[in-house]
């Protein structure tokens, strides 16, 4: 693919990842990923269950207790393998989490007006904010009485993926890795958050799609999709790979390349 700019007429922020080796309490988890996400573009990461997707993207943006061990994560050409994960997101990068956490006592609304403040560096007035979060909302379809619940209490899965995608539309990273946003999702919520996601996608933002269904890209078309085992990428390829894994399952595509069955434990 050819590079192209952001939109702003500069060049497209960049998240590079090379030679990547990484443990998790003494595991062996990552061994060796290289791939490269530009903001414009979208990217699936598929792969079986313990063949370190989620690793991956806990390690790209620094979670503690993900130790790498070889590599680096570079990211507008800077090596942030040592950035804390909130210096990583003031840079640019963003994750939602395939589990999203509880925060009672504290708003929604509140909750992402702190984030933003904390990421982008500026304070915003409440009321401010309030109309930037509510342009966001309203792109998004999300209605007023799910910002003043607190933070993921009571939601259900669907609304759960629908806060982060809201997240992602307030802070407007350049690069974010979505981390399972399918899992657990009915149809009808699948339908809704695929939607939220494809009308975020544009110039403005390269997304890291990880996922372990071709579910998923039945709603969000990627550029490239990408297939993990055993920590490492073995195979990449245009929309028609998520396809051909459909057809013929990991364990066809595991058997035509000519690898042992996982042993790998994914943590985290």
């Amino acid at each position: 693919m050819s590079e192209t700019t952001n939109g702003n007429g500069s060049s497209p922020a960049t998240l590079e990842v090379h030679e990547l080796h990484a443990t998790v309490e003494n595991k062996q988890i990552l061994n060796g990923i290289d791939l490269t996400v530009r903001q414009g573009e979208t990217h699936a990461l598929m792969g079986p269950n313990g063949s370190g997707k989620s690793t991956l993207s806990n390690v790209i943006m620094g979670r503690p207790g993900y130790v790498i061990t070889h590599g680096s994560v570079i990211f507008n050409g800077e090596d942030i393998t040592a950035l804390t994960p909130d210096e990583r997101a003031k840079r640019g990068l963003f994750l939602a989490m395939q589990y999203p956490t509880e925060v009672p006592g504290v708003s929604v609304v509140n909750f992402m007006r702190t984030a933003y403040q904390a990421v982008k560096a500026e304070q915003l007035s409440a009321l401010a904010f309030r109309k930037h979060m509510k342009e966001q909302m309203d792109r998004l379809g999300i209605d007023d009485a799910m910002v003043n619940r607190y933070v993921n209490q009571g939601f259900s899965g669907g609304e759960k993926k629908r806060n982060e995608v809201l997240q992602l539309a307030v802070l407007q990273p350049q690069i974010a890795i979505l981390d399972e946003t399918d899992s657990g999702l009915d149809i009808d919520s699948l339908k809704l958050v695929a939607e939220g996601v494809n009308e975020l996608v544009g110039p403005g933002l390269g997304v890291l799609l990880i996922t372990h269904y071709q579910r998923m890209l039945n709603y969000i078309t990627p550029d490239r999709v990408h297939v993990m085992m055993r920590g490492r990428i073995v195979s990449s390829g245009g929309a028609e790979l998520a396809h051909e894994l459909e057809e013929k399952g990991y364990e066809g595509i595991r058997k035509e390349l000519g690898l042992e069955a996982e042993t790998t434990v994914e943590v985290g």
